[in-house]
């Protein structure tokens, strides 16, 4: 007698020794898509500079053979892709985090004061005379923290009301970003120049050093990444559904925004905030992973079961493609990567709250 197993739709099981776990099919193969896409992106930005370097070379570079264009690639090049790669990533897990907990679309970093509390701590230092680059990430996590911590004591009436922490982290954000704005007419002339270049978003000038703090906050993280993507399913589900299978929901949400404060808040110290990565990273992912059957019936809810891998290499992949197009396009003038990703991403945060199921979406929260 064979014994029988049900899984869902949509999943296969992967074995692996005596373990095995499930595992949908269309996100990893949009995964492995978004890599390859990613890679791709990768080669032409260590190509492309002041001086073309063949992808022959820069292959023989990645894979430690000898090139003569090493120093170009390895030197100047490859560091300020690794930022922008792990600030991307970063970032769209942020977004899908909090996005799940919030359940609303347009809960994402930078909508709803987290980098601007991040934003307004470094900002802060840096007109008191603090410019390492070695510390903001720092002092931005706990200016992220901080911000974060307020709003969702503000927001708790017994429980996480997504329309209301949405709301009072719109109202945060722009009051943090009165803030920083009366701190750089306070500063300096030449540090509110520099402070305003790193509010717009920016990967000039990053290198290995400012790499280490968001290469040690992903490593780190990574057991609580992993568990995130177990426990974003079951916050997903409603509220009497999950408690009625044990979940304490509570406890699982404040650990979701926890990481994703965390990774949102030094992102934005290595680079500055960059607007809108958080928020697009995750609804395209999330389109991306879903049948097209779902997608003609309109998708269902837009926060439930945003895969992480899929946010993080989109996230990734626009930042990267964003610099590279900022430094290409109106050469010898570099455009911060910022002003690319608000180019965007201001049309897509315009097109989301005019449709008519996210204006549905929250004002059926707001009653």
């Amino acid at each position: 007698m064979t014994a029988t197993s049900v899984r869902p739709a949509g999943y296969g099981v992967v074995r692996s020794g005596s373990g095995s776990f499930l595992l949908h099919r269309r996100s990893a193969f949009v995964a492995l898509a978004l890599g390859l896409v990613l890679a791709a992106t990768c080669v032409a930005y260590l190509c492309v500079g002041e001086k073309f370097v063949e992808p022959s070379e820069v292959l023989k570079v990645l894979f430690g053979q000898d090139s003569r264009s090493a120093f170009v690639v390895e030197e100047l090049r490859m560091p300020r892709l690794a930022v922008g790669l792990m600030v991307g990533a970063a970032f769209g897990v942020a977004g899908a985090l909090i996005q799940t907990v919030a359940r609303n679309p347009l809960a994402s970093p930078d909508i709803i004061g987290i980098s601007q509390g991040a934003g307004a701590l470094t900002v802060g230092a840096m007109t008191f005379g603090l410019t390492s680059y070695a510390v903001l990430p720092y002092l931005s996590v706990l200016g992220g923290i901080a911000a974060a911590a307020l709003v969702y004591v503000f927001a708790w009436r017994g429980g996480l009301h997504a329309t209301r922490f949405v709301l009072i982290g719109i109202g945060f954000a722009i009051a943090l970003r009165s803030l920083i704005t009366l701190f750089m007419t306070k500063g300096d002339y030449l540090v509110a120049q520099q402070a305003q270049i790193w509010m717009t978003g920016s990967l000039n000038g990053r290198g290995w050093d400012e790499a280490a703090p968001i290469r040690w906050t992903l490593i780190v993280l990574l057991p609580a990444i992993l568990w995130a993507a177990r426990a974003q399913r079951t916050v997903s589900l409603d509220d009497d559904t999950a408690t009625a299978l044990g979940v304490r929901l509570g406890r699982v949400r404040l650990g979701l925004v926890g990481v994703g404060v965390v990774l949102a808040s030094v992102a934005t110290g290595v680079a500055g905030p960059v607007d809108f990565v958080a928020l697009l990273a995750p609804q395209i992912a999330r389109r991306m992973t879903l049948p097209r059957s779902r997608l003609r019936r309109g998708g269902g809810a837009p926060t439930a079961q945003i895969p992480l891998l899929c946010s993080a290499l989109t996230g990734a992949f626009i930042v990267v493609l964003a610099d590279l197009l900022g430094k290409r396009l109106f050469s010898p003038t570099e455009l911060p990567v910022g002003v690319l990703t608000a180019a965007v991403g201001a049309p897509y945060l315009i097109w989301l709250i005019v449709r008519s199921r996210t204006a549905t979406a929250i004002a059926g929260g707001a009653s």
